[in-house]
C-alpha cells in the first residue's frame, strides 16, 4: 500500500494472524479462518530506521560470479528504509478450523486439541512472526484477565489476504475489506472467506 516505506496497520490483520496460527500448529487437512481479533494493549507505534540492501541473493547470480569473477558488495546496493512499527502488542485470536474437502469425515475436536496441547507446551513448527521476521511473537492460552481495550475505531482498509494465482508463480493480488474495531475486537466476517472460495 505504502509502496516504499512500511507503515503498520493499527491492529494485526487476519493474515498476520491466520500466519501466527500456522506456525504454532498446520496440517494438509484444515485451514484457519481468524473470526476475531480483541486487541489487549493499547495502539502504540515506534519508527525505526534500517540499512537494507535492494536486490536479492540468487543462485545464477552467485555461480556467474564464480565463472567469470566479481562478487556482491552491500555498500553499493544499500538503501535505508523507515518502518512505522507497532510496540508491545497483546491479542486474543478466535479461529475456525475449516476442514479440506479430503478430511470432511474426520471432525475438528482433534485438531482444535491438539493445537490447544502445542500452545500449552509452547511448541510450534517455526517461530511465529508480526510483519518482518526479527519481530518475533511469543504465544500462549489466553487467561481470564485478558480483556480488550476500550476502544472503538473505524480502521479504514485493512488487508484481509492475499489470492494467489493458481499456476502456483507466487503472484497474488491483494484483497481489503473495510476494518472496524468495536469495544477493542476486530471482527471478520464469514463472508471473506465466501469470497475466497473457502467456505
Amino acid at each position: 500500500e505504502m509502496k516504499v516505506e512500511r507503515v503498520s496497520y493499527s491492529v494485526m490483520t487476519p493474515s498476520a494472524a491466520r500466519g501466527m496460527l500456522e506456525a504454532i500448529f498446520w496440517k494438509p487437512e484444515f485451514h484457519w479462518q481468524v473470526r476475531e481479533i480483541a486487541v489487549l494493549k493499547p495502539v502504540r507505534h515506534f519508527s525505526i530506521l534500517r540499512n537494507e540492501v535492494k536486490s536479492k541473493a540468487t543462485v545464477s547470480t552467485a555461480q556467474s560470479w564464480e565463472i567469470s569473477g566479481g562478487g556482491y558488495f552491500a555498500d553499493d546496493d544499500r538503501a535505508q528504509r523507515h518502518t512505522l512499527a507497532l510496540r508491545d502488542v497483546a491479542y486474543i485470536i478466535r479461529a475456525d478450523i475449516a476442514l479440506a474437502p479430503h478430511a470432511q469425515n474426520e471432525g475438528t475436536a482433534k485438531y482444535r486439541d491438539q493445537f490447544r496441547r502445542r500452545v500449552a507446551r509452547g511448541q510450534c513448527h517455526h517461530t511465529p512472526y508480526l510483519g518482518c521476521r526479527e519481530f518475533a511473537a511469543s504465544f500462549g492460552s489466553a487467561s481470564e484477565d485478558d480483556k480488550p481495550i476500550d476502544l472503538t475505531d473505524d480502521l479504514g482498509l485493512m488487508l484481509f489476504d492475499m489470492d494467489y494465482a493458481p499456476d502456483k508463480s507466487g503472484r497474488g493480488e491483494p484483497r481489503f475489506f473495510h476494518a472496524r474495531l468495536e469495544s477493542g475486537v476486530l471482527q471478520v466476517q464469514r463472508y471473506l472467506y465466501e469470497c475466497a472460495g473457502e467456505g
